[in-house]
């Protein structure tokens, strides 16, 4: 028993590794580009901005209701998912207001808006990372239970990881010139994945009923819906020189929805 054990734990954290290495793999579209560009760095944002918007609105929030459904009738479900969504919107204004955040800085010296894009590419890094720890522990959990579960799910995950990593390499590389910092970003972001499913295997698996689960994903999808509508979208028309940001937005929104649709 506990030889099967130890199999499929190490069966689920694979997956799960497996599934967080995607989001290097969208890195990569960026460290083979030729050289940053103000153009790739709109799109690249409102890129980001649409993928954090859709996945927020479509998929994510909607788990938070389906969370609360266990434990609540719909309407009161939809109110708590609610309620949760705009406590996350709420704590990215409080991080706002305490953060200093250079919106001019695009008019300033090139210093000042290479802070500014740094800026807005940590934002990025840290609500994805966000979204990254339940999602591992997610996968982790489900594929422990049954793998013929978690395998298809981790997939899916993999598949909307991509243009995740493209979503925080961009605006690293633009900022840092660095190809290896903007793949070391996405490194770190890939390994929330797996951390969040070992600390929740090891400290929080007890506590974690669905009514956890149901405000977590529910402040996250507020969470991006703010920082994409408040720096992710207005610092990408700031770089655009046409229609980069509806179209790096549309492609955003399409390449999540593509991933989701896959596996439904």
């Amino acid at each position: 028993m506990d030889a099967l054990l130890g199999t499929n734990f190490a069966i689920a954290l694979a997956v799960c590794a497996a599934a967080a290495l995607s989001t290097v793999l969208g890195s990569l579209f960026v460290v083979f580009a030729k050289e940053p560009n103000p153009r790739l760095l709109s799109f690249g944002l409102a890129f980001a901005g649409g993928a954090m918007v859709y996945v927020s609105l479509v998929e994510i929030f909607w788990k938070a209701d389906s969370s609360f459904a266990v434990l609540y009738d719909p309407k009161q479900a939809y109110i708590y998912a609610t309620l949760s969504f705009f406590a996350g919107v709420l704590l990215l204004v409080l991080v706002d207001r305490f953060v200093p955040n250079p919106h001019g800085a695009i008019s300033s010296s090139n210093g000042d808006s290479q802070n500014h894009i740094k800026r807005v590419g940590l934002l990025a890094a840290v609500a994805i990372t966000a979204h990254n720890l339940p999602e591992g522990l997610a996968t982790f959990l489900a594929t422990l239970e049954s793998p013929v579960v978690g395998v298809p799910l981790a997939a899916a995950i993999a598949i909307h990881n991509i243009p995740e990593g493209v979503s925080i390499a961009i605006p690293v590389y633009y900022a840092t010139g660095s190809k290896k910092k903007a793949l070391l970003a996405t490194c770190v972001s890939a390994l929330a994945e797996p951390a969040g499913a070992l600390i929740g295997y090891a400290v929080l698996a007890p506590f974690l009923t669905p009514s956890v689960f149901a405000v977590v994903f529910g402040m996250i999808a507020g969470a991006m819906v703010f920082l994409a509508l408040d720096e992710l979208l207005p610092t990408a028309k700031r770089y655009a020189k046409g229609h980069e940001t509806v179209y790096g937005m549309v492609c955003g929104m399409a390449a999540l929805a593509a991933s989701l649709v896959l596996f439904k």
